[in-house]
């Protein structure tokens, strides 16, 4: 269910079972863990600089395919510790930034796989949400924590509580997700954005990916600009950083070499 594409430096992972709404089963968590995996290698030597995440058909993903779940021998560290959360890991630490492009359903461990890239474009009229509560089951993919941090205790809970889905526009609104784009636009914005970021200077923005996480995770303010003041400096003597400025003296557009 996971097929590839690649155009220049940028790298498309596609969850491709559009009859079953992308929805993830086992072997679709291998399938994407083991897409991943081979991408690293060509990510961390700077020949593939973007990667967008997204969903073939109506919807990104409508969470875990439970259509053949049997409660009674479902092996839940299985799925969610053995494949679910390394998923997530090789996401979260992927060596080049990361993009999805969120169209119609986006729930359970789909919505966990979009929080888990760096920025996500959104549908107006995506569905996103956490409809556990109407399983009986609990918010998974890292989900408890990913909505605490970006929505707070109260809206965190009030989506667990109720299941009730967000359309894109309302999930912006929110702070969940980076931007809404129309529907029809939305997989040529991602690819304008992800192309863009590719010809930058990756590994500035990667340095800081790497801060900003450290704030979230409780970095101070003073801190912050000590951080900031040795990231300035390890990057003075680098190719782009020299490039960067020489561009702007001659007012023309930079070229960044990878």
């Amino acid at each position: 269910m996971i097929t590839t594409e690649q155009d220049g430096a940028v790298l498309e992972i596609v969850l491709n079972a559009p009859s079953k709404l992308n929805s993830m089963d086992e072997e679709g968590l291998r399938e994407l863990a083991a897409a991943l995996e081979a991408a690293r290698p060509a990510a961390a030597s700077g020949q593939i600089r973007a990667l967008i995440l997204r969903g073939e058909g109506k919807a990104f993903c409508a969470g875990r395919d439970i259509a053949n779940v049997d409660p009674a021998t479902d092996d839940v560290p299985g799925y969610l510790d053995g494949l679910t959360a390394p998923v997530m890991a090789a996401l979260h630490g992927f060596p080049a930034p990361t993009f999805a492009a969120v169209q119609g359903a986006c729930l359970g461990v789909g919505l966990g796989l979009a929080m888990a890239c760096d920025v996500v474009y959104v549908g107006e009229r995506a569905k996103i949400g956490s409809p556990f509560a109407n399983l009986g089951a609990a918010l998974d993919s890292g989900g408890h924590w990913l909505l605490t941090q970006r929505l707070g205790t109260h809206r965190a809970l009030d989506l667990i509580y109720t299941g009730e889905l967000m359309s894109g526009t309302e999930a912006v609104a929110l702070g969940l997700f980076s931007r809404t784009v129309p529907d029809d636009e939305l997989l040529a914005f991602t690819r304008e954005r992800a192309s863009r970021v590719a010809d930058g200077a990756t590994g500035a923005l990667l340095a800081s990916r790497d801060l900003v996480f450290q704030v979230r995770d409780g970095l101070g303010f003073d801190e912050t600009q000590a951080a900031e003041s040795r990231l300035q400096e390890s990057l003075r003597s680098t190719e782009h950083y020299v490039e960067g400025f020489a561009s702007f003296r001659e007012k023309r557009r930079p070229v960044f070499k990878h």
